[in-house]
């Protein structure tokens, strides 16, 4: 493989990405970011912040430029939802993350989030890679659909060849033959990336499921065997979600899984990763730069 950034020999030790000054990826801190398939209104991802915060929760994610495979399916909000993200992210002092499909949601996104998030139909994206190696933020990278392990290694290549050595590596399932569920989520990738590279690695179970009800204990799973991080699909209203609706949990569901998660990062020496700010959050209604330093695993 021509990787020369990604691969374990090209850094002593675990890369540790600090996300903001307080919040990291890649060292004894467990980062768990959770929050709705998409963003929906400006009411919606404040119950969600309000709650996760607490939970807690280390980013909020909320999908606002959608990849659908029907073009008649919701396409997100775009950059009102952007501008939906920012303001969470100043109310609640929590990091947000953002998915982008081109160079120009790429720029978009960096203005409004903390990490940028490159998804998995777009893993093979070069041009959309090469820019994401020119931003200023951390980067989440999904492994595509029916990618292997080189392939996705060589992607994050393009990004740190760029300059940007702050990837983030998300596994998320991949392609099978069993309709089950909606992909299956190769653990086996987590522990050989653990092994093959120095970069975090997370991983997504609401996706390779696609069933809430298998969401949780996958969870659990990825990080009993290492994963750096996990990320996690929740909802207010799960059965109202405008995408991605059989695979959210409730805000309830998802607290409850980060105090199960609690004792199992522990016993991989870990601990939960909060966001410590001194944001001020107004009532609900009813109705730093980034750097990649190395980290040796005790």
């Amino acid at each position: 493989m021509d990787a020369r950034l990604v691969l374990r020999e090209a850094k002593k030790g675990f890369s540790r990405i600090e996300i903001t000054n307080n919040l990291s990826v890649g060292d004894r801190q467990l980062l768990i970011i959770g929050g709705p398939c998409a963003v929906e209104s400006a009411e919606q991802m404040k119950q969600v912040a309000h709650t996760l915060k607490h939970a807690p929760v280390g980013a909020i994610r909320g999908g606002v430029f959608k990849p659908r495979t029907s073009p008649y399916s919701f396409q997100g909000m775009k950059e009102e939802g952007l501008r939906i993200l920012a303001e969470i992210r100043r109310e609640f002092g929590i990091p947000v993350v953002a998915e982008a499909m081109s160079e120009r949601q790429l720029a978009a996104c960096e203005e409004h989030a903390d990490m940028l998030q490159i998804g998995s139909r777009n893993m093979q994206n070069f041009e959309l890679l090469k820019a994401a190696g020119r931003a200023r933020k951390p980067v989440i990278l999904k492994r595509g659909l029916s990618a292997t392990i080189e392939e996705f290694l060589l992607a994050a290549e393009y990004i740190m060849s760029e300059g940007n050595e702050r990837v983030i590596l998300c596994e998320r399932g991949i392609r099978s033959f069993d309709p089950f569920t909606r992909n299956v989520l190769d653990l086996g990738a987590v522990v050989a990336l653990k092994n093959l590279t120095h970069l975090p690695v997370i991983v997504d179970p609401s996706h390779a499921a696609g069933k809430s009800e298998l969401v949780a204990d996958l969870a659990l799973a990825a990080i009993a065997c290492g994963a750096d991080g996990i990320m996690i699909e929740c909802h207010p209203q799960p059965n109202k979600s405008v995408s991605d609706a059989r695979q959210a949990l409730s805000l309830e569901e998802m607290c409850a899984l980060v105090n199960k998660a609690r004792p199992i990062a522990e016993a991989r020496g870990r601990v939960i990763a909060a966001p410590k700010t001194h944001a001020t959050e107004r009532t609900i209604s009813r109705s730093p730069t980034s750097v990649a330093e190395p980290f040796t695993a005790a």
